[in-house]
């Protein structure tokens, strides 16, 4: 097979972005503009940097799995929730960050309660972040792993398929670290709107050439959809009021999940994240970003559909032309037909696509941990004693902190690959994957005591909120069940009178704790 233009489009792919993001830094001098380039990036680039952050590899695989196996739209009832958190993140939440002059997002929680608040929310984020950052980076490996297979026509030993994981997200996020270490926001944003492009770009040539090689064009698309094609409600008339309930709890792709869990779920990633706001606070003012974050949540709904209507599209290829090798795996399909199916060219586009929507979430990443640890924790610990030239060695301290993040994250990765060759039943991968399920409800339920009132919650009482928040979402979530399951020990059986809760719901629970234990207890006067 003839790979020599599509390993020319990768190369241009990654020069280029790297060009970019090392012209981006020449003038990066300074912690404000590593961290929020100066404010003055144009809306429009924080929204397609915003978009860019959202699509991870994981997403890039996995959404065109959901449609592979649902045949339907009901994933996208999500977005429903992406809009309204995130018009509620634009009225709540960036005009207080831009007031303070905030540059990590978790200082606004040392100016309104307190300096033990600020620092349990961010190593909440730190950690958080690193796990779900790190775990997905092997997701992007897939691809080569399928790729050698189809090249040397051999399947892979496990030690093989495990260097070719580990080289692989090694190669990317060092190349990542490189442009986002001396460029820093600015190099994030300007490479990410490159990346949304080529992203867009590489799903509709999968959705063209798609509908091209299937027999009956898109009237047979209707023909293979699932019912209901968008909208669930999770209720029957056939079942009592209590089997609603746990049919709606349960189910994460339900109008109620969408408009109550994933809302909730947009209001933590987007107003509590330092990884998501931080690009909103590059914009000028927060008119400007409030335009921006709005733009991006109605955008959810085109890309999502997108991505799911090539699940769809793959359910019906390969019913029209089945294929005994296919992987069983869904999220694995896409990339599959990817390296078999696509012609020259194209398959290089979608390969860079991949690598655009893995090295675009992972370089925000890399900046938001940086620029949480150096504001929350070097300048206000350590700085004291550096030398007289603090800004030079606080912005020297912050790409080393990049460099450091990076190795970190390269370490998670190549432990879950490790994990997920060596014990395919182990169940690692959702519960690392969905971490901030668990942490990112307390870490929300907080943000909105000190945004909506002026006198509850204390350092004390947001600690014991944070830790009921977390427990309860712990017990709900079955996560008590999942444990043994990574170290293939028997499971603990869930108790029948204990409802399932489906991801979207934690972080709803988690808030709703939070928010009213801390509520009890009363802001001291200073």
């Amino acid at each position: 097979m003839n790979l020599t233009c599509d390993l020319f489009i990768i190369l241009a792919y990654f020069t280029l972005i790297i060009s970019v993001g090392l012209w981006c830094g020449r003038d990066s001098r300074s912690v404000e503009n590593l961290a929020v380039g100066g404010r003055r990036i144009p809306w429009w680039a924080v929204l397609a940097s915003l978009i860019a952050a959202e699509v991870s590899a994981a997403t890039f695989l996995g959404a065109p799995g959901e449609g592979f196996a649902l045949r339907n739209f009901t994933y996208a009832q999500l977005a429903i929730g992406t809009i309204l958190g995130r018009v509620i993140v634009s009225y709540v939440f960036i005009k207080p960050y831009y007031d303070y002059n905030v540059i990590s997002i978790y200082e606004f929680l040392q100016i309104r309660f307190g300096v033990r608040t600020k620092n349990a929310a961010s190593l909440i984020f730190l950690f958080t972040r690193v796990l779900a950052s790190g775990t997905r980076l092997y997701i992007a490996a897939v691809i080569l792993v399928l790729g050698v297979e189809l090249v040397t026509g051999t399947p892979l030993t496990l030690t093989e398929e495990f260097l070719i994981y580990v080289s692989a997200l090694t190669v990317i996020t060092l190349l990542t670290c490189l442009y986002t270490a001396l460029g820093g926001i600015k190099a994030v944003v300007w490479t990410d709107v490159i990346q949304a492009t080529l992203m867009f770009g590489s799903i509709i040539a999968a959705i063209l050439v798609l509908a091209g090689n299937i027999e009956g064009g898109w009237s047979a698309l209707t023909a293979h959809l699932a019912s209901p094609a968008v909208f669930e409600t999770g209720v029957s008339a056939l079942r009592s009021w209590g089997e609603n309930l746990r049919e709606i709890l349960g189910n994460s792709y339900t109008l109620w999940a969408a408009f109550f869990g994933s809302t909730f779920v947009t209001m933590a990633t987007h107003g509590t994240d330092q990884d998501m706001v931080q690009r909103m606070l590059t914009a000028k003012n927060y008119h400007r970003s409030r335009l921006a974050v709005i733009a991006s949540g109605l955008a959810d709904i085109p890309v999502v559909a997108s991505f799911l209507l090539v699940g769809i599209l793959l359910y019906i290829f390969y019913q029209q032309h089945p294929d005994p090798n296919l992987p069983d795996k869904n999220p694995y399909v896409f990339a599959y037909y990817i390296l078999h199916e696509l012609p020259v060219g194209v398959r290089g586009i979608l390969v860079a696509g991949l690598f655009a929507t893995t090295m675009g979430s992972l370089s925000t990443a890399l900046n938001a941990l940086s620029t949480s640890f150096v504001q929350d924790w070097y300048v206000p610990y350590f700085r004291r004693a550096a030398a007289a030239d603090r800004e030079r060695v606080t912005v020297s301290v912050m790409r080393w902190a990049t460099v450091a993040f990076a190795v970190a994250l390269i370490v998670v990765g190549a432990l879950t690959a490790w994990v997920v060759l060596t014990v395919p039943k182990s169940r690692i991968i959702p519960i690392v994957l969905g971490v901030f399920g668990y942490t990112y409800g307390p870490l929300l339920g907080v943000f909105l005591v000190g945004m909506l009132t002026k006198r509850r919650g204390s350092e004390t009482g947001n600690l014991i909120a944070m830790l009921s928040g977390l427990l309860t979402v712990s017990f709900f979530s079955g996560l008590y069940t999942n444990i043994p399951l990574l170290f293939s020990a028997p499971a603990w059986s869930r108790p029948d009178w204990l409802p399932p809760l489906a991801f979207p719901w934690w972080i709803t629970l988690g808030t709703l704790v939070t928010l009213t234990v801390s509520l009890c207890w009363k802001t001291p006067r200073r």
